[in-house]
């Protein structure tokens, strides 16, 4: 059922309380003879054509934790996700995953990424090993090369944090 307005759906009723079939309605107003139809038993059901409240889980964080998570991101502005939800733990008694830290500042304006490093991803001596390595192996054939054992799912931190650091300003 596509999105109508309330003014579409009063109209709807009125044809309907005009004796007009659901078909003539569908043609007159534009809309399909299932939502006409739906509109109608709504009607005769509830009384109200209005959309009801949709069920789901309560927010796990209410204003007042929100504001203390403003309030810890302002006091350090450059934290992973997880030290974050650590702080509430702590101030707020709230057990908060990472993700909804992230999710939560997202709502408020705020936006989490992966901080950029200052050091240089390869070391000084490792720069001058890879020429050294690439003219060895320059040559080698397929068969060679699958022999080599590659650490591809192999994880290690290269900076500070396993996670997203969160910056303070807004979109």
């Amino acid at each position: 059922m596509r999105c109508l307005s309330d003014f579409q759906r009063g109209t709807v009723i009125g044809c309907h309380l005009c004796n007009k079939l659901s078909r003539e309605i569908s043609l007159l107003r534009n809309i399909p003879k299932s939502t006409v139809g739906f509109l109608i038993r709504k009607w005769r059901s509830l009384g109200t054509t209005a959309t009801q409240p949709q069920s789901g889980r309560p927010r796990k964080l209410t204003e007042r934790g929100q504001r203390m998570l403003k309030h810890i991101l302002q006091r350090g502005r450059r934290l992973s996700a997880q030290s974050v939800a650590t702080q509430l733990k702590t101030s707020c008694d709230l057990q908060i995953s990472p993700r909804t830290v992230r999710r939560e500042l997202h709502g408020m304006g705020f936006h989490c990424q992966a901080a950029a490093s200052k050091n240089p991803l390869i070391s000084v001596a490792n720069r001058g090993k890879r020429p050294q390595f690439s003219r060895e192996h320059h040559d080698w054939t397929l068969e060679q090369w699958k022999k080599v054992m590659w650490p591809d799912e192999f994880t290690f931190t290269l900076f500070q944090t396993d996670g997203y650091c969160c910056f303070g300003s807004r979109i």
